[in-house]
């Protein structure tokens, strides 16, 4: 679709200067709500977003690229919104994931590390009649259909 394409370029433009964010995902959905995840490795601010929302905003209405009234929100992902980029990842190392595979089964458990290629759990291993162990379970990116990181309110 035009509208996200050009709202990636936007976005794309206003962030050059700053590395450390980056763009999760543009959703232009059908009751004219324009959704815009932007992340950063270690976060993203408030002001953040409101910048990005208000260069995002200022050259769509200049541009009178999307017709009908809409309404544009621009924050960081939500928690229990699924992890979608590998840098994502990167950032929530350390954290308990809930990972669901494409043979349908979860696996749940720390996230140690990840390369280009996988990521490496710690997960608690229960054999019947033992106590359970911590195992490090490497997983194929490809193998992986969703990725949430698990929130703990311990």
């Amino acid at each position: 679709m035009q509208v996200e394409k050009r709202v990636i370029e936007l976005i794309e433009e206003k962030i050059s200067d700053r590395p450390e964010l980056f763009l999760v995902e543009v959703k232009m959905l059908p009751n004219n709500k324009l959704i815009i995840h932007v992340d950063g490795d270690e976060g993203i601010s408030i002001q953040d977003c409101a910048a990005i929302s208000r260069h995002v905003g200022f050259h769509l209405e200049e541009e009178n690229t999307i017709e009908k009234a809409y309404n544009l929100e621009v924050s960081s992902p939500g928690v229990g919104e699924p992890l979608k980029l590998k840098r994502q990842y990167q950032k929530n190392i350390g954290r308990d994931l809930s990972v669901k595979l494409t043979g349908g089964e979860i696996m749940e458990g720390k996230l140690l590390e990840m390369n280009d290629s996988a990521i490496i759990i710690e997960a608690k291993v229960k054999e019947k009649g033992k106590k359970a162990q911590l195992v490090e379970t490497s997983i194929d990116f490809d193998k992986i259909i969703e990725t949430k990181v698990l929130i703990s309110f311990k």
